[in-house]
């Protein structure tokens, strides 16, 4: 099962609402879902109070393999910064540790030639 966080519409016409939710990448946009993670209201003149997203769970998710839609990903990073930059900080680490398995494979296979 793979988990997406993306944000579910809510409210009325002319006046929606969003909410970060955790759900399955079958599941239909404004569908089930598996957790609310925040919310985000546009219409708030706030520019705090229009976002709230609980961290700790999100953290949680984003640990078990969940990935971000393209706006739920935006949308955290201007909510909860540090928390994107350390889920940021966490795949370049990745990417540099495949890198570098491949390039110990890659020589692996020139000396097994030679």
């Amino acid at each position: 099962m793979a988990l997406k966080i993306r944000l579910r519409q809510q409210g009325r016409k002319n006046h929606l609402v969003y909410r970060l939710v955790l759900s399955d990448t079958r599941s239909p946009r404004d569908g089930k879902y598996i957790e609310q993670l925040g919310w985000y209201n546009p219409h708030a003149a706030e520019a705090e109070k229009n976002v709230k997203i609980v961290t700790d769970r999100l953290q949680h998710w984003l640990d078990r393999g969940a990935e971000f839609s393209e706006k739920a990903e935006q949308l955290v990073a201007r909510g909860a910064p540090e928390l994107m930059k350390s889920y940021r900080q966490k795949q370049v680490a990745a990417k540099a540790k495949a890198c570098v398995k491949r390039k110990v494979l890659k020589k692996k296979k020139e000396v097994a030639a030679a």
